[in-house]
């Protein structure tokens, strides 16, 4: 049985073209594509990459000036992070909630929209593997093409579950049968009547913006469509310890905010969602507002 796409590139001792992250004695990054006869070089010297070709991965080098340098292949959080970019990209904790959140599965068939710089692709790519689809869609070319180069150089080559196409989501889609849509994109709204068309009973829809007043008006488009159920909403917040001893407390920097997730499933074809039970919040809908909870007409909720 042959290995997933990309497996062997994961394990083993280095070979060429395999991506390289030293680690500096102050805990700074490095990380370069070994070949044959190069030398890598920094501020306090230099070594060869033959040095490292064959060794085993968590091998320690020394430069020409006796600086020691440890060498690990990237993990594809750390990957994503330094890869060039033609948009920014999707920060691993926000990844990890999705492919969590909206339970990217192996064989998962996916339709992802706004492609940026290949960030997520990767995530998804390897949640889904060789046997899943992830046809990921992105208007700008420019952005296509970088995102594109991102991605096979971390698989070592195009992956066999991955297709792109340069267009708009609600233009171009034409896929049916799928499990998980993800929307990355400045309008997810625009989008809802497309997506309720591709993704089959039970399926998830995730959206990843920036803004609350996107997320405010992603949320009710999804309320007031009527084919999905009631949305969730949230953020993540990741901080990191110093523990050194008895030393031990928050780091006084943060990854904070960067974006708002939402999912909501798709119901099953002519069914009404169940009426929201919860009482919306004094002027939360404005002064004309006459819906459940208003008391000015409309059913009250519980």
């Amino acid at each position: 049985m042959s290995e997933p796409t990309g497996a062997a590139r994961r394990r083993g001792p280095f070979k060429v073209g395999d991506q390289v992250q030293l680690t500096d004695p102050k805990g700074r990054h490095y990380t370069f594509t070994l070949e044959a006869g190069k030398q890598f070089h920094t501020h306090k010297g230099a070594f060869p990459h033959d040095e490292l070709i064959g060794a085993p991965e968590g091998s320690v080098v020394r430069t020409t000036g006796n600086v020691a340098y440890l060498a690990l292949r990237p993990l594809l959080p750390d990957y994503v992070l330094s890869m060039p970019r033609g948009a920014a990209v999707v920060y691993p904790k926000d990844a990890g909630q999705i492919l969590a959140m909206a339970d990217i599965f192996p064989g998962a068939r996916v339709v992802e929209a706004g492609v940026g710089s290949g960030s997520l692709s990767s995530f998804l790519l390897r949640a889904i593997g060789d046997h899943g689809m992830l046809h990921s869609y992105e208007r700008r070319a420019d952005f296509a093409e970088i995102a594109s180069q991102n991605v096979e150089r971390y698989f070592g080559g195009p992956h066999p579950a991955w297709q792109l196409t340069v267009g708009d989501l609600q233009d171009h889609l034409s896929d049916t049968d799928v499990d998980r849509v993800i929307l990355d994109m400045l309008a997810p709204w625009e989008c809802l009547e497309a997506v309720a068309k591709a993704l089959v009973p039970g399926g998830i829809l995730c959206a990843y913006v920036a803004t609350t007043t996107q997320l405010a008006r992603t949320v009710e488009a999804i309320r007031e469509h009527g084919t999905f159920n009631e949305p969730a909403a949230w953020e993540t917040m990741v901080r990191t310890w110093h523990v050194e001893g008895l030393a031990v407390r928050p780091d006084h920097r943060m990854i904070g905010h960067t974006g708002f997730l939402l999912t909501a499933r798709r119901l099953a074809d002519g069914v009404e969602p169940p009426l929201r039970r919860r009482r919306p919040a004094k002027g939360a809908y404005g002064e004309d507002y006459t819906g459940p909870g208003s008391g000015s007409g409309g059913s009250a909720a519980e």
